[in-house]
């Protein structure tokens, strides 16, 4: 493919008897030891007017994700978790002690990643939260040497849904696929084409979306691949357009599914200079790779994303049950212009501090450490979070460990669609797709 990269250094997100992790973990541990996040010059910050360290009573906890880089970029996480931490300790803390939130920036390299985990075992972090980061070979051994939980990572990596420290609330994009795949089954007359990452990452995400058109009787997608920091997308748009528009009638009603990250805004621009000539073709994509800003910027009502399905982890961004986010935001994230209430990172990281803050809860006046930490998210009890996920529970006898991802315990995704420019649900509640995901074709 034209201006297609292969990438071969990122985190799989392959089962894990399909990885072969040895030779990455050496390579990024090595990595991970030229240097260390000591300072704000090396992307890391702490929560203004809170002590950090161990030295105080303060619970250290730890958020990253990469900003400024030439690929998926996640500023509003931090961020977000610097605003929380403001909050919370307006509130009193949790269980009468402040909370420190340190943040880091693993700048979409192995070299950084394994910084900023060096950095929160540096200062007896309790538990990283809410973060993101595609280098799970360079972060998790030094989490895992330290006992340290990972609390709601964004869900890009197959470790996040094996390592027995990992605590994700959502199904990553394995799920998003497998559902939109579903129903792009019952809504595309067509062939799918697939634009993804051409990433190690990225390559279970067509097993998964074909799974979803499987399960409702469609034909398999072609997948197109693509550089995740190309400047323009022409060859893939072309190439996409024309094997959706092949059709089984010979109508041209297939779609099409970019799904790309940040990079989406800038295929979407090929594929509108490229679409005239295919004007039946739709799109379809998955939360993270489009959002209202997005589709406002593409043309809202008169641009290609009219009339897409789009699959998400939680409800619409307008649904009430996000209220208690958007109180945080409004009373303690001041002028950051960074966080956005709708983009689905800043939503993890929310969701995740809502699980750490009931964990430490149930701590009560005892020691709060990563290992009692760890001992309370694995204790059996249940995590509720108001309806924007289901209960989650952490065990390793889910129905998905039989494929290689034991701590995947949320295959519920939502289904939304723009209408009239505006990104809407179009499906009542969430889909499970832990079927669907079950019968993917891995090998």
């Amino acid at each position: 493919m034209s201006g297609s990269r292969r990438t071969s250094t990122r985190s799989t997100f392959l089962p894990g008897f399909l990885r072969k992790s040895g030779s990455l973990r050496a390579s990024a541990l090595a990595a991970g030891a030229l240097a260390a996040c000591a300072s704000l010059t090396a992307g890391c910050g702490v929560v203004p007017g809170v002590t950090g360290g161990s030295g105080d009573d303060s619970i250290v906890v730890m958020t990253w994700a990469p900003a400024g880089t030439g690929a998926t970029n996640k500023p509003g996480m931090p961020a977000f978790a610097r605003a929380y931490a403001r909050w919370i300790n307006a509130e009193g803390g949790i269980n009468g002690r402040k909370l420190t939130v340190l943040t880091c920036n693993d700048h979409n390299d192995a070299v950084s990643a394994a910084a900023c985990a060096r950095r929160a075992v540096k200062e007896h972090a309790v538990a990283v939260v809410g973060s993101y980061s595609q280098h799970s070979d360079a972060f998790f051994p030094h989490l895992e040497g330290a006992g340290i939980p990972y609390v709601g990572g964004y869900g890009v990596t197959n470790a996040e849904f094996t390592s027995p420290l990992s605590y994700p609330v959502n199904g990553g994009q394995p799920a998003l696929l497998a559902g939109l795949g579903k129903v792009l089954a019952d809504t595309c007359a067509g062939p799918v084409a697939l634009v993804r990452p051409d990433t190690i990452a990225g390559d279970v995400l067509p097993p998964m979306l074909d799974a979803g058109l499987k399960a409702g009787g469609h034909g398999r997608s072609a997948d197109q691949r693509a550089a995740e920091d190309a400047t323009e997308y022409s060859g893939q748009a072309e190439d996409a357009l024309k094997a959706a528009a092949k059709g089984t009638a010979g109508d041209g009603r297939g779609c099409v599914v970019p799904a790309l990250g940040d990079r989406n805004s800038t295929f979407m621009d090929s594929f509108r200079r490229s679409r005239a000539d295919y004007p039946a073709v739709r799109t379809g994509t998955v939360l993270g790779s489009v959002d209202q800003t997005l589709i406002d910027a593409s043309g809202g009502r008169s641009g290609p994303y009219e009339g897409a399905y789009v699959t998400g982890w939680y409800p619409v961004a307008s649904d009430e049950r996000w209220d208690g986010m958007k109180k945080v935001i409004n009373e303690s994230a001041f002028t950051d212009t960074s966080i956005d209430p709708a983009d689905t990172g800043v939503q993890t990281t929310w969701i995740a501090y809502d699980v750490l803050r009931q964990a430490l809860e149930s701590l009560g006046d005892g020691e709060v450490t990563a290992n009692t930490v760890r001992e309370a998210l694995s204790s059996g009890r249940k995590f509720t979070t108001g309806g924007l996920t289901p209960t989650l529970l952490w065990k390793f006898t889910n129905p998905l460990a039989a494929i290689g991802l034991p701590r995947l315990v949320n295959a519920d995704v939502t289904v939304q669609q723009v209408r009239q420019g505006r990104l809407v649900a179009a499906r009542k509640g969430f889909v499970d797709v832990t079927d669907t995901m079950a019968d993917a074709d891995l090998d």
